[in-house]
């Protein structure tokens, strides 16, 4: 696929996901799961501990930048505005899909923002299916080396490269090829879904394959079938996309399904999170991290100063939710009683 291709592909996203509506017609879930107030939490809020530990490294919060974007000029300012958020206040992030850097290194610059943010949590990121299209085991580590990742992101999208209009489709024998990486590369793997969510056998497979953690990515926030609706081609393709706008494992179910499948690995909660509060629901319910994207993405096209206020914001929410339910930890919180309908 040509620069000009990708690069279009990469602007039409931010345009649609900042202008369209294209939220999915599901919902994540976290609606239905209530947690059990606590009226005398004795503790103190502002000696609150909102620290996490993964892959051997302490955060300053479970909150991370879920993957969005890179490739253009406008995605290099977007990601440095992140990074530097991220970097002020110790979170981990996740680039958006970097496989047009290996074709056209020259884009490295737009997913590169070590000198901004040189001690976060930074998560390369390629597509799982590109390793059925040649993208080899030496592309993935050359990707993690040209941004000092400390881990990959193998995102799994089948159902928006199945209605994307240059989209990639042969799924067939990738477990295997998961499994190979996972043995080659130096850094672990996340295997990550795109919103609509991972299923148990789904989280079975891909343990079995040796990923180190796992994001549901769940149906509830943003509905690539329906991002890709908005750039078809011909009225055949934007029917078909169409169909899929309610598609989709709601985030909450998704994390279960993970913890009970793989529960000795980490879960990340992502898809449909609006706010501190749905963090903390996610925490809950058994994940490690939780990350939301949209909401970050309109303050990164601003600053970031909105982007840091926008995420003092949502550990606010956290913190609240933490003193309510009397969880002066993480730990405690993933442990606290729910009421779920």
């Amino acid at each position: 696929m040509s620069e000009t291709i990708l690069t279009q592909r990469k602007a039409d996203h931010i345009r649609i996901n900042l202008e369209e509506d294209v939220a999915s017609r599901v919902s994540s879930g976290l609606e239905r799961v209530r947690f059990v107030h606590q009226a005398v939490p004795e503790i103190d809020m502002h000696a609150i501990d909102l620290s996490v530990a993964l892959f051997g490294k302490r955060l300053n919060a479970p909150l991370f930048v879920s993957s969005m974007t890179g490739g253009t000029a406008q995605a290099a300012n977007i990601n440095r505005n992140l990074a530097i958020a991220a970097q002020q206040l110790g979170l981990a992030m996740g680039l958006g899909s970097m496989r047009a850097a290996i074709a056209h290194p020259e884009i490295i610059n737009t997913f590169n923002v070590r000198d901004v943010a040189p001690d976060i949590m930074l998560f390369a990121n390629v597509g799982a299916v590109q390793l059925n299209y040649g993208f080899s085991n030496d592309d993935c580590r050359r990707l993690v080396e040209m941004v000092a990742a400390d881990a990959l992101i193998l995102h799994l999208n089948p159902l928006q490269e199945a209605v994307q209009p240059e989209g990639d489709v042969n799924w067939a024998g990738l477990l295997g090829k998961i499994a190979a990486l996972a043995r080659a590369l130096p850094v672990p793997i996340i295997a990550k879904e795109v919103g609509a969510g991972i299923s148990r056998q789904a989280a079975r497979d891909l343990a079995n394959a040796g990923v180190a953690a796992i994001d549901v990515a769940g149906a509830g926030g943003t509905s690539w079938s329906q991002v890709e609706m908005y750039r078809a081609q011909t009225s055949v393709q934007r029917r078909i996309a169409e169909a899929f706008a309610d598609w989709g494992i709601p985030t909450a179910h998704s994390i279960r399904y993970c913890r009970e499948a793989a529960p000795h690995l980490p879960v990340f909660a992502s898809g449909g999170l609006k706010n501190g509060v749905d963090g903390a629901k996610c925490l809950a319910l058994g994940a490690t991290l939780f990350g939301l994207a949209r909401p970050l993405l309109l303050a990164a096209t601003q600053s970031a100063d909105a982007v840091c206020e926008e995420m003092r914001v949502i550990l606010g929410q956290l913190r609240v939710a933490m003193l309510c339910v009397a969880a002066d930890n993480i730990q405690k919180l993933q442990t606290t009683e729910l009421l779920t309908g």
